[in-house]
């Protein structure tokens, strides 16, 4: 498992096989631009920048604003057959169904105007049904003005605050919330009166024009008149929605041709211009970089200078992780924490390994592990949902530890026969009785991860020349040394076979690599043959040292005791597990099976996403850290996106 290797390369051409060229590299999907202002004229100024305004914009925008209702959504689509359809002509052709569209929507909109128009009137009436009022005449009042409405009930109890105001408020409906009614006043005193109403949170509701009549006449006229303008205006979207479905393959085709264009132009952003001459700069796998070439064979006008990514490029060279069938999905939680860079360590295998391992540990059962991974293969299958994949591997190794802990969906001695058969007395690990067992077991397998992760960060060093951090640092020999030598000697003191803390011992292999963690940064520089510069003051740089020290080794203990957290959840497992059965025993016995089912899935479903995040941490926080820079820029070729964003 490594970083896919790139090969830089600089495509150069006449301006009138720009875009040809453009198209090209979004046809090839193997191209990932870079900005060849940096790349190619970097320091000349004879070098022009392409900062042209998009000729697609506009129109484009105008499709994708277009109202085309709830059941229409733009897609990719072939549009050979209007490739070469002049813009002019598909710009008079898309305003003409514009247009037609646009009339119908304002149809629509209007009717819809109406229909709330009279909602609103009708549940007025339906309040005021029983009052037998002209509403015309009253309405039409020139000394005094009235207003509809409905207040809070709370608001209603402190009328009597203003019994001394010249306005009169008449309750005609209370829905328990609101009261429903109007208040009408002098003509001269009713911009107090609305004041005062406002303040007590009146809502009005304006009655419309055409309103004559009883409140019963005109509820019955509103109501037929609803149901007129709910049929008309379902006669026009239904004639639009008819719209829609013939024109719409076309409108859509429109769409994706303007969108690829607009889009190819926009890549024009990234290329530099001289002499009539354009210059593009990207990277390419290595592995694909023939395929690429035969790309450009048609337009002979171009030329393609290639060489190693990485070689005094400006930009950084972005990757791709490559990754083995049964480590790719893990590549999500790398991304996750940020790719590597380009000359740096892939570290996916590694997490594939550990998670699936430590993941089986704390989470050990053959049934749930079994369902783990059926639910994740038919995830993936169905969904492509790369978790899916990751589930079906973490829900067998959860199988073969329940294997090892005997537990069935709980069931901890269901597996005896199979023991019995093998030639086992019984199951290998009874969780319960072996608590000491487990939790050193926990501590051996966190080790065993720390030095690895120690080892690759030593070699990452040594391979990118930065040998005070793999000679000196806390992850470099230094830190391995004091590390492997105090938990050897802790491991010999705890089996009873001696004491390995002799004065020798102490000194050559815990004070030296104290000492030397200490200078690291002088002796960094001496094997660099550079000069060390203290940037403050000697006392600074001493105590400054002595506390990042005492911190590393305090992170060694740390982070070794961490890892207890594996045997923690192996017991946790089993203890809520068993609180299941107890549970089962206690029902009827009808009721039995139900219980077990349901408290399996929930054990599954919460100690099974928890499980997963503590696992994810551990590898975030105790592996990522000591090694992993996870700076990279993803590999990203240039491609056509086809939907309705503009930027």
């Amino acid at each position: 498992m490594s970083i896919e290797k790139m090969e830089f390369l600089t495509i150069v051409g006449v301006m009138k096989d720009l875009d040809k060229s453009l198209a090209k590299c979004v046809e090839s999907e193997c191209f990932h631009m870079a900005d060849a202002s940096k790349e190619v004229s970097a320091g000349n100024d004879e070098f022009v920048r392409i900062d042209d305004e998009n000729p697609y914009k506009e129109l484009l925008k105008r499709i994708v604003e277009l109202d085309t209702g709830e059941n229409f959504k733009f897609h990719e689509v072939n549009t050979d057959d209007i490739s070469a359809m002049p813009l002019e002509d598909i710009d008079s052709s898309f305003s003409e169904l514009e247009c037609q569209l646009k009339n119908k929507n304002i149809e629509i909109y209007e009717l819809s105007s109406k229909i709330k128009e009279c909602k609103q009137a009708m549940l007025q009436m339906k309040h005021l049904k029983g009052m037998n009022i002209d509403l015309e005449r009253l309405l039409s009042c020139t000394h005094i003005k009235v207003r509809f409405g409905r207040l809070p009930c709370e608001s209603y109890q402190k009328m009597s605050y203003y019994d001394n105001k010249t306005f009169i408020f008449m309750p005609y409906d209370d829905d328990g919330n609101y009261k429903w009614g109007f208040y009408f006043a002098p003509i001269d005193s009713i911009k107090e009166t609305d004041s005062i109403f406002k303040s007590l949170y009146f809502e009005r509701i304006w009655l419309p024009d055409f309103i004559t009549g009883t409140p019963e006449e005109e509820y019955s006229k509103l109501s037929k008149k609803n149901e007129e303008l709910e049929k008309q205006k379902n006669a026009v979207i239904e004639y639009r929605n008819s719209m829609i479905s013939e024109k719409g393959e076309l409108l859509n085709k429109y769409f994706c041709r303007i969108k690829y264009l607009y889009d190819l132009f926009e890549l024009r952003r990234n290329v530099t211009v001289y002499n009539n001459k354009f210059y593009m700069a990207g990277f390419v796998p290595r592995k694909r970089i023939q395929e690429f070439k035969k790309y450009f064979e048609c337009i002979e006008s171009v030329s393609l200078v290639i060489k190693p990514a990485g070689e005094g490029n400006i930009e950084k060279t972005p990757v791709r992780l490559k990754n083995n069938s049964f480590s790719k999905p893990f590549s999500m939680f790398v991304e996750m924490y940020g790719l590597p860079s380009y000359n740096g360590f892939n570290p996916t295998m590694l997490v594939a390994v550990t998670y699936t391992l430590l993941f089986g540990i704390m989470f050990g059962d053959l049934g749930q592990g079994l369902i783990i991974s059926l639910v994740g293969y038919f995830l993936y299958r169905k969904k492509g949902n790369l978790l899916g994949a990751i589930l079906q591997r973490v829900g067998l190794s959860s199988a073969f530890f329940g294997l090892i802990y005997g537990s069935v969906f709980g069931f901890e001695h269901a597996l005896d026969p199979l023991y019995k058969f093998i030639g086992f007395k019984h199951k290998p690990l009874e969780i319960m009785d072996n608590t000491m067992f487990i939790l050193l077991g926990a501590i051996v397998i966190g080790v065993g991860i720390i030095l690895i992760s120690i080892i690759i960060n030593i070699f990452i060093g040594f391979k990118h020349k930065n040998y005070s951090e793999a000679l000196f640092g806390n992850n470099g020999i230094a830190g391995l040394v004091l590390f492997s030598s105090l938990l050897a000697g802790v491991a010999v003191m705890m089996t009873g076979k001696g004491n390995l803390f002799t004065a020798p011992y102490i000194i050559c292999l815990i004070v030296i690599p104290l000492i030397i963690m200490f200078f690291r940064e002088p002796l960094g520089c001496i094997v660099l043959r550079k000069k060390f510069k203290l940037e403050s003051g000697i006392g600074d740089f001493f105590a400054s040292n002595f506390f990042e020290v005492f911190e590393f080794i305090l992170g060694y203990a740390t982070n070794t005791l961490s890892f207890v957290r594996i045997g923690g959840f192996i017991f946790s497992h089993a203890g809520m597990m068993s609180v299941v059965m107890l549970l089962s025993e206690s029902v009827a016995k009808g009721a039995s099976p139900l219980v077990i089912v349901i408290g399996n899935i929930f054990v599954m479903g919460m100690e099974g996403l928890i499980v997963g995040i503590q696992v994810l941490r551990l590898e975030f926080y105790e592996v990522f850290s000591r090694f992993y820079d996870g700076d990279g820029q993803p590999f990203e070729p240039v491609k056509i996106n086809y939907d309705k964003n503009i930027d």
